[in-house]
């Protein structure tokens, strides 16, 4: 009997040449490894020098093979490490450190980013700029209708400017529309109480623009100013900003979750918060293409092409907003904004 012996690990052991398993031991009976059945008999053993126990392989099962040609296998790897190390003996060799560190999934790692940059740095434009080109008039019609009537829903009100001052603004927003590479009849706008938005103005795909009072009242009488940023709107639909923004992040989502998989939502929301962050350039330079086109509109127009930089002065005065332009801003800083807004229009009377 080898009940009272040292305990090694729990298993199964096969008789030789059988494919029959008992449920059995592994214990140490002095200078003997011993396999033995639940009553505590010896079903094989032999010296540890005779007995051949297999390497450790991740989680793969421990084989100790006696003299007779049986064996003895167990799941207990940590038991068996134990047991080897006591012994003088290496616990889990090469091969299992390799298993655990896997160096080839370094190599992996690094290509898998390499690939996600170049996707991001050249396929995905390009193919955004495909989803421009091929995505029908339908799509961005019904993609405005949506949002609009989401947010005259859930965050937009009813206009309530006065109807001269309405009609003022209306005679100017025409009066850029019709010089604009889509004519009058590609915009309609329309005037909406802001609520949270306060005063803001803002292009849907289709040529759908809302202009809100609130803007209207910080702009005070200075109807000009008011249609200057309505033509920067107009830049975004002619340029299709909002198309390209809308694709760009579907397109940024989609290689998240192809590099990373199934990573839980925090890990999630930090990469894709990264992802927002290296789009944010696109932003800013959709901004910048946006108030020149509102430039040469106004110019185009007959209008004070200023009409524009006055809103970023007003901005700064009012609103206190002097930020400049960094790697968290969306868009660029409004004194940038007004200097470059100055400098096109110099460089566009000199010519």
């Amino acid at each position: 009997m080898v009940s009272d012996h040292t305990a090694i690990a729990v298993g199964e052991w096969h008789p030789a040449g059988s494919s029959r398993s008992v449920a059995s031991g592994l214990v140490e009976a002095g200078e003997r490894l011993v396999a033995s059945d639940e009553n505590g008999a010896e079903l094989a053993g032999g010296r540890l020098s005779a007995v051949e126990i297999s390497a450790r392989v991740g989680r793969i099962p421990r084989r100790v093979t006696f003299p007779d040609g049986s064996l003895f296998e167990t799941d207990d790897n940590d038991g068996m490490d134990r047991f080897l190390l006591r012994k003088g003996r290496r616990g889990a060799g090469t091969v299992h450190w390799l298993e655990r560190f896997h160096p080839r999934l370094v190599a992996f790692v690094a290509a898998t980013i390499l690939l996600g940059v170049l996707i991001y740095r050249f396929a995905l434009p390009a193919i955004v700029e495909v989803a421009v080109a091929v995505t029908p008039p339908v799509v961005p019609r019904l993609m405005s209708a949506s949002t609009l009537e989401t947010m005259d829903r859930t965050l937009l009100g009813e206009s309530k400017l006065e109807g001269a001052q309405r009609d003022r603004i209306l005679a100017g927003f025409r009066r850029i529309a019709a010089h604009s590479a889509g004519g009058e009849a590609a915009y309609t706008l329309n005037f909406r109480e802001g609520g949270p938005i306060g005063p803001n103005a803002f292009a849907l795909p289709d040529g759908t623009l809302i202009l809100t009072d609130e803007l209207v009242e910080l702009a005070g009488g200075d109807t000009e100013m008011v249609v200057g940023v309505l033509a920067h709107e107009i830049g975004h639909v002619e340029h299709k900003h909002s198309l390209r923004q809308i694709y760009r992040a579907a397109g940024v989502a989609a290689l998240i979750m192809l590099i990373a998989g199934d990573i839980g939502s925090g890990a999630e929301d930090v990469l894709v918060q990264g992802g927002g962050l290296l789009a944010l350039s696109y932003s800013r330079a959709a901004e910048a293409e946006a108030d020149r086109h509102s430039v040469e509109l106004m110019i185009k127009a007959g209008l004070d092409p200023t009409a524009i930089a006055r809103f970023f002065e007003l901005i700064e005065a009012k609103l206190h907003d002097r930020s400049k332009t960094s790697i968290f801003s969306t868009h660029p800083g409004t004194p940038e904004r007004r200097k470059a807004i100055m400098d096109l229009i110099a460089a566009a009377r000199k010519g």
